[in-house]
């Protein structure tokens, strides 16, 4: 019971992103030492003939890692905008923006219970 309760303890944020049938997830965990560290979680919904089953795929990054991994990100896709498909609006893909999203966010927020907050 005591582990559970640990294991609670170290997620502190998190945040949730929906594309299709795969759902990212950025979370910030804590060591038993207060160290900290983010996990980015794929989570892909299968079908199988009994109902669904999520593939998860998993990355963990440490602090000494953040600035390295946004630069490689950030360089990764910039290269991707810029050279190999300028052509492209990718502001079409950009939904946070879209009233119906929020209103669907705002619709399924926690009870105003819950610790996290809507800004």
């Amino acid at each position: 019971m005591e582990e559970k309760n640990d294991n609670e303890r170290q997620e502190i944020f998190s945040e949730r992103v929906r594309a299709g049938k795969r759902t990212y997830f950025f979370d910030v965990k804590a060591t038993r030492s207060n160290d900290y560290y983010l996990t980015i979680t794929e989570s892909k919904r299968k079908f199988k003939e009994d109902g669904y089953s999520y593939e998860k795929h998993k990355i963990f990054l440490y602090k000494e890692d953040f600035g390295k991994f946004l630069k490689a990100l950030n360089l990764t896709v910039d290269h991707v905008k810029e050279e190999l498909l300028p052509e492209v609006d990718f502001s079409e893909y950009d939904r946070d923006n879209d009233e119906s999203t929020v209103e669907k966010a705002v619709e399924s927020a926690p009870s105003s219970d819950s610790e996290l907050k809507w800004e």
